[in-house]
């Protein structure tokens, strides 16, 4: 296994408009050969992913055995995966859950909806702070979809910071795309069978946002 925090603006793996720089291009050009081949010659190692814009930590893998364990996992949900989140409006609830099926947008095949016969989705989420204008909350994700926090959140009146696709887009702060962190990522070894977690500290950017929100109370 190789375990990575990944910067904003990282693609996972090569897409139409992203070829080069990629989280890939630099998993082989550090492991070589030596990485699964499961999801194709595209996506060597790659598990699962996160979008360009959100950073931090996500498993990657070097050889089939590894991949189809930790795949497994996530087939039944076993992996911990929290993300820390600044979203627009305060909250009126400590906590919550969010469960509601996600597909395809029918309008923007771009873009992902809550759609009744798309695939369960369920976010749970905990507010860390409220501000004036903005929150700041811990979601943990019981299953992972493509944009799952994003939707989820937007659905609920609180897009992310920053999200031109789910939100306004409008921001304060110069950042580019969504302020949105995995921070923790916890799942059993392979061939241990030994519980693991990393955490991946909250990025300058995030946390300089967040020291602005305290200092200046927006």
């Amino acid at each position: 296994l190789l375990v990575v925090n990944k910067p904003k603006g990282m693609v996972v793996h090569p897409a139409h408009g992203h070829y080069s720089g990629t989280l890939v291009n630099a998993l082989m050009y550090h492991c070589k050969d030596n990485l699964s081949g499961i999801n194709g010659v595209s996506r060597p190692g790659i598990v699962h992913r996160i979008d360009m814009n959100t950073t931090g930590v996500l498993v990657t893998c070097k050889n089939d055995f590894a991949h189809s364990r930790i795949a497994a996992q996530l087939a039944v949900h076993d992996i911990t995966r929290k993300y820390n989140a600044i979203v627009w409006n305060p909250f009126s609830v400590e906590s919550g859950t969010v469960d509601a099926p996600l597909a395809r947008s029918r309008k923007d095949r771009k873009k992902v909806a809550i759609d009744q016969s798309g695939r369960r989705a369920v976010t749970h989420y905990r507010v860390l702070k409220n501000f004036k204008q903005f929150a700041h909350v811990e979601c943990q994700l019981e299953t992972g979809r493509t944009h799952q926090i994003r939707v989820h959140m937007s659905s609920i009146g609180h897009p992310l910071l920053g999200d031109d696709v789910y939100g306004s887009g409008k921001s304060p702060y110069n950042i580019t795309g969504q302020a949105l962190h995995a921070r923790v990522l916890g799942f059993v070894h392979p061939r241990t069978g030994k519980y693991m977690e990393f955490e991946a500290p909250l990025p300058d950017y995030f946390q300089k946002i967040l020291n602005d929100l305290e200092s200046n109370g927006r």
